[in-house]
């Protein structure tokens, strides 16, 4: 149900997923730091093209979902990257929810603590609209228990080839779960949407 016509999207980061692709832009293709801000209002934007009828699109709920090691087992440039990242989310308005690495440095419960956040905030009638940025087949059935309760899905994910981070890519059966998909680097030679994707990169500012 829309809320005074406006059409509500909640965002939920495999952050892990996510992390592999912006490690890939900012080390092997130099396109600068992510920008999440940027990154909402493409989001905005594009369901604005897949819904009529509202007046307005607007992020109103996100989260970001990843394991997290303590100090004493991470590298500092690591911690550095986490605190920047930590840092990022904090000002985009995301809840950064990390959860402890286990003993064989794997996550652990992720994936469980995206879906139930996601299914607690689809069923008190908080969002319209849930993106899940991931391309894990795992998420089909939270696609189906969302669509059940009303809320509609939009999967937002990227595909690549990278030296260093592995093959980015969105399993079949949740594409086909899922109300709409979106290809994010698709975006970036699509005439309609290519600023906006370029947007979603700064430069790193250079010491004066």
């Amino acid at each position: 149900m829309l809320s005074n016509g406006i059409c509500r999207l909640g965002v939920f980061y495999d952050g892990s997923f996510l992390t592999y692709f912006l490690n890939y832009l900012y080390h092997e293709r130099k396109m600068g730091w992510f920008d999440f801000k940027e990154f909402h209002r493409l989001l905005q934007e594009y369901v604005r093209t897949k819904e009529q009828g509202s007046f307005a699109y607007k992020v109103v709920y996100a989260a970001w979902f990843q394991g997290l090691f303590t100090s004493t087992r991470s590298e500092e440039h690591k911690l550095r990257r986490d605190r920047n990242l930590h840092h990022d989310l904090m000002h985009a308005g995301i809840e950064a929810k990390h959860l402890p690495m286990s003993a064989s440095e794997q996550e652990k419960g992720v994936d469980v603590a995206l879906a139930v956040d996601a299914l607690q905030i689809g069923l008190k009638n908080q969002i319209d609209i849930a993106v899940l940025v991931t391309g894990d087949g795992d998420f089909v059935p939270l696609v189906r228990a969302l669509n059940k309760n009303g809320v509609r899905v939009l999967v937002a994910y990227f595909t690549y080839e990278s030296e260093t981070s592995g093959k980015g890519f969105a399993n079949d059966r949740l594409l086909a779960a899922a109300n709409y998909d979106l290809d994010i680097t698709s975006l970036e030679d699509d005439k309609e949407f290519r600023a906006l994707f370029r947007a979603l990169f700064k430069k790193a500012e250079k010491p004066s």
